[in-house]
């Protein structure tokens, strides 16, 4: 293929396009420097059409790619995306949203200075701790608590705390790996203590635990197997009957739940999710559980129980390299207010989704599809599931209505479509399923429904067979 010099010619040169009154306004809005990287880029770009055979762009064309380039290039790398999964607690999109009390409590103590480890009644330094233990003691009914930044660091903490060098006790049907190949285990062996596995898989009895026992015991620890579920010939030993064999020779029961319900998810349809203050009743001696999961609320590790436990758990070293942040603290309190106020179903995103009746989820499934049916989109409705997720409340699901695309309907591969979903400024995450793209209204907050039909309108309107 002959190449046209004289279009290579026409091609401006970096300065004119910098001159220019649009390459000028690159520069006020992105900078010199990244302006320049990007005419040069579009010119390289240029060459290359023009190579293949295109003939020259005009300096708008070049102004324009230019300009695409830096918004690309501008993009937050972590940013929002619409979870239309049905998956309301999704790890890989950040688990739980947070309420917009949450949200303006974390803006108002992020804006400037607070009081995160100052006493402003004493006029003296204090502890970070203090703006969240009263609350998690009256919730859970425990004598103290602590938090960290997460629930692994919480059980790594309390472990290396109070096992280290020792020996720690756990039913083999307990050694769970949560996503990222967390495992149990290893974060047990990290901290120091000696794994005692006992029973079987699918049981394990109290006469197990007994049987281990030796001088160099420290904890019975039970584990929940948040993210799976073990059915039929199975048995486990109970909080209650750990907590007399382990009191009776001076051990510690320590309760990893994983994830934080403080409600009774029976009472919207599902399994009863154990909770951190029916732990402590049984006599559990610390309980460790997440924020971020049934609890709504942001990133956390709370440790709750007995006063003396706790004050040992705190005076680690390790608890300042796993401490919470300011900004995490106050999403947090502001979450447990809404338990405290017995509004957490109402304010609590995840809690608002799992709580969504299903009449109301099947009408926005439906103008989802009126809409999109009167821009041409062969869009219809059918029954579905949504799931909890985040390691919780394992093969349970609520009933919802689905938006569903067929993909005899469309002009591109489903998966394609899904692809330029998720490529949009403000990404679209769905599911396919037997030929058919799905979205989950349960997990769209409300406010994301018009941007939902539009996102859908922009990509599948080209795509219509």
């Amino acid at each position: 293929m002959s190449i046209d010099q004289n279009q290579l010619r026409l091609l401006p040169s970096i300065d004119e396009l910098l001159q220019s009154s649009g390459g000028a306004g690159l520069i006020a809005q992105y900078s010199r420097g990244m302006t320049l990287r990007a005419i040069r880029a579009a010119l390289a770009q240029a060459r290359l059409d023009i190579f293949n055979g295109s003939t020259c762009p005009s300096s708008e064309q070049l102004l324009a790619a230019a300009e695409q380039t830096l918004q690309q290039v501008m993009q937050p790398h972590l940013r929002s995306v619409i979870n239309a999964t049905g998956v309301i607690i999704n790890t890989n999109l950040g688990r739980s949203p947070l309420s917009q009390e949450a949200l303006q409590a974390v803006q108002q103590v992020a804006g400037g200075y607070s009081n995160l480890e100052y006493e402003v009644e004493a006029g003296k330094r204090g502890s970070r701790h203090t703006h969240v233990t009263t609350l998690l003691r009256e919730l859970t009914g425990a004598e103290a608590a602590l938090v960290t930044n997460n629930n692994a660091a919480a059980v790594l903490l309390a472990l290396s705390t109070l096992a280290m060098g020792r020996e720690v006790i756990i039913s083999r049907g307990q050694l769970v790996e949560i996503g990222g190949g967390f495992r149990v285990p290893d974060v047990m062996r990290q901290s120091g203590c000696m794994l005692i596995e006992v029973g079987t898989t699918n049981r394990t009895r109290i006469g197990d635990y007994e049987a281990a026992l030796s001088e160099r015991s420290a904890v019975l620890l039970t584990v929940h197997p948040s993210n799976f579920v073990i059915s039929g010939f199975t048995e486990s030993t109970p909080i209650a009957a750990l907590a007399e064999l382990a009191h009776r020779h001076n051990l510690l029961v320590m309760d990893d739940l994983g994830s934080g319900c403080l409600l009774d998810s029976a009472q919207y349809g599902l399994a009863h999710e154990p909770m951190p203050q029916e732990s402590l009743a049984a006599g559990a001696d610390v309980v460790c559980f997440s924020g971020d999961k049934l609890l709504g609320g942001p990133q956390a590790g709370i440790l709750v129980g007995k006063a003396e436990i706790l004050e040992r758990i705190a005076k680690n070293p390790l608890l300042r390299a796993m401490r919470i942040d300011k900004m995490t603290l106050a999403a947090l309190e502001a979450t447990l207010r809404h338990y405290q106020r017995d509004e957490a179903a109402q304010h609590i995103p995840i809690w608002r989704m799992i709580a969504a009746r299903p009449g109301k989820i099947a009408s926005r499934a439906t103008r989802w599809a009126s809409k999109l049916q009167a821009q041409g989109i062969d869009a219809r409705t059918q029954r579905g599931e949504s799931t909890v997720g985040g390691g919780s409340l394992p093969g349970e699901t609520l009933p919802t209505t689905l938006l569903a695309i067929d993909a005899a309907r469309v002009s591109q591969p489903l998966d394609e479509l899904a692809r330029q979903l998720r490529m949009r400024n403000i990404p679209i995450i769905t599911r396919i399923l037997r030929d058919t793209l799905l979205l989950d209204p349960r997990t769209v907050l409300e406010e994301q429904d018009k941007e939902v039909v539009l996102g859908i309108i922009e990509v599948l309107g080209e795509s219509v067979k």
